[in-house]
């Protein structure tokens, strides 16, 4: 069967994603043929048996390979596909039923070769999986970088949900080694070749973060180790923009320590605009409890990325040293 879509992904230990992901395919609205490819990436914990008793319901392309990394693994997977558009996810996601129609009413009117869109909450995620979606998403917070039509820099499609046709695919080689950061890297070096990028607010997923303080503190922490990486690989894509969570993290310990000498003007904005993500999170969540972990996950968000900026930009940009060399734990061999 022809197809048009492909959806790729990869997946590491996580058969009870696939489960989730599969079963949201299957409310799927529109007559549009696509496939998924299904890639793992290395598991111990394998899908194969899940993956088996939806071979009748879905049309599933299912890979097994060493382990290399998600990057890799989206590209083992791309390289099989059928598809004249390959739409990349993560396994922790759930597609609402109109994600196919979205997508290609879209592309009809706009012809570009990468595009992405939102990521959202499910009312049944946890609060805490509500709460980090929030500080993920807000522009109070990202500004808008992971996902939103408005945005303080040009947008940069992200592989929990990105389309690329398989000519720009070709084109560019896929995704490269680093990880977090290739979907970036990817954005930009397929802008460079030319193709046109776009944003589909309504081909937005779930993303079902399963994720705890500790392990999203690491995330965003090399989310801020690789930004410096990126500039020094595409200088022209730097901005001030990246160097706000660290501005922030240095103001608030200076703050703290202005405090203690009895300066309280600089901690009191802080507390304002803290109380300002508190009241937008309890009123978009309808829930004051997941405005108070909103406090929480941002100040998380920022202490990790900033300093992980920090640390990276000495490394990088003062010390010039070589990436690989200095955070081997960000690279696939």
């Amino acid at each position: 069967m022809n197809v048009k879509y492909s959806f790729i992904v990869p997946v590491f230990n996580r058969p009870q994603e696939i489960q989730e992901l599969l079963e949201s395919f299957l409310s799927m609205k529109g007559d549009i043929p696509f496939e998924i490819v299904i890639v793992e990436d290395g598991s111990t914990i394998p899908s194969e048996e899940i993956i088996k008793s939806f071979n009748s319901q879905l049309n599933i392309l299912y890979l097994k390979k060493t382990n290399s990394g998600p990057g890799d693994s989206r590209n083992y997977g791309m390289h099989r596909a059928n598809g004249e558009f390959l739409l990349i996810l993560d396994s922790d996601v759930v597609m609402p039923e109109h994600y196919v129609l979205a997508v290609d009413a879209y592309l009809k009117q706009n012809p570009v070769d990468c595009f992405g869109g939102p990521d959202a909450a499910k009312a049944n995620f946890s609060d805490i999986q509500k709460a980090i979606n929030f500080v993920m998403t807000s522009f109070l917070t990202t500004g808008g970088i992971r996902g939103k039509e408005t945005s303080v820099k040009e947008y940069e499609p992200r592989s929990f949900n990105m389309g690329i046709s398989k000519k720009a695919f070709l084109k560019t080689g896929g995704f490269g080694k680093i990880h977090p950061g290739e979907d970036p890297d990817l954005s930009i070096r397929i802008k460079n070749e030319g193709f046109k990028i776009g944003f589909i607010k309504e081909a937005y997923v779930y993303h079902k973060r399963r994720i705890s303080w500790g392990k999203f503190y690491i995330q965003v922490n090399k989310f801020g180790k690789v930004r410096p990486i990126l500039n020094s690989w595409h200088p022209q894509t730097a901005s001030i923009v990246f160097w706000f969570p660290s501005v922030f993290t240095l103001g608030l310990f200076a703050s703290l320590l202005l405090l203690i000498i009895g300066y309280t003007f600089a901690i009191k904005l802080y507390g304002l605009y803290l109380l300002l993500i508190f009241i937008l999170s309890s009123v978009q969540n309808k829930s004051i409890k997941i405005g108070v972990l909103s406090i929480r996950a941002t100040l998380t968000q920022f202490l990790g990325y900033g300093f992980g900026f920090l640390k990276s930009t000495y490394y990088i940009r003062v010390l010039a040293k070589q990436p690989t060399k200095v955070f081997p734990e960000l690279f696939f061999d």
